[in-house]
């Protein structure tokens, strides 16, 4: 892993289908610029409307340690 920022980042390849790019591409200029950061932040997008990010956050301010490997809310509420 390289640095950004203080910050690791992990590299990753992702396999998309024709149809599947066509339609991310539509997010270029809109999502960002480049192709990593329209992916990523289509992939943050989904990750806040699922409420994965939030519940991390809650977890974390109420002191507690966020649940390994965990997609979903620990909670609904």
């Amino acid at each position: 892993m390289r640095r950004i920022k203080g910050g690791k980042v992990k590299r990753i390849q992702v396999t998309f289908t024709e149809e599947q790019w066509s339609l991310i591409e539509r997010f270029k200029g809109v999502m960002g610029s480049e192709d990593a950061e329209v992916i990523r932040n289509i992939i943050l997008a989904w990750l806040a409307e699922k409420s994965v990010i939030t519940e991390k956050v809650k977890v974390m301010l109420r002191g507690e340690k966020p649940e390994e490997g965990s997609t979903k809310p620990s909670h609904q509420g």
